[in-house]
């Protein structure tokens, strides 16, 4: 899983190494990089490993070819999705568009989201997380544990 909040920098050729923990689980995958796309919840880069992609691509298939929430979803997801490699020191190189859209110029924080991760901008994301916090809190009743029965 990817777990725990990273910070890194972008060295002088617009490349950010991903953390260690995040490469070996992409890793034990079979993974050699990471799908990114900017998300369109917050102002962050969605990072995701391919099989949650495709996961994620099944979901649009599934709804009706000529309904227009599926252009929306394939729009704002897949046509934004970029695969991202990483190069032999386990580094990306992140696209202009994607630094922009999530407001990163030079420090970025990688943070783990379980199955996924994102990448913020550090100020934007402690508001981020100041207001989820706050909202996890007001909304722990929700969140259920599988009762598993002891044989």
């Amino acid at each position: 899983m990817f777990l725990s909040t990273y910070e890194n920098r972008l060295d002088k050729k617009g490349r950010v190494s991903v953390p260690a923990s995040f490469r070996s689980y992409l890793s034990n995958l079979g993974y050699n990089g990471i799908v990114c796309y900017p998300s369109f919840n917050n102002q962050t880069i969605e990072a995701w490993p391919q099989d949650r992609i495709e996961k994620i691509s099944n979901a649009i298939d599934s709804l009706n070819p000529f309904e227009e929430k599926r252009d929306f979803f394939a729009t704002s997801i897949l046509s934004e999705s970029i695969s991202l490699q990483f190069d032999s020191e386990g580094r990306i190189s992140l696209t202009a568009k994607l630094l922009k859209h999530a407001k990163i110029r030079n420090s970025m924080l990688f943070v783990g989201q379980g199955k996924t991760f994102q990448i913020w901008e550090p100020t934007n994301f402690e508001k981020f997380k100041s207001n989820a916090r706050k909202k996890a809190n007001l909304n722990r009743a929700s969140l259920k544990w599988e009762q598993q029965l002891n044989k």
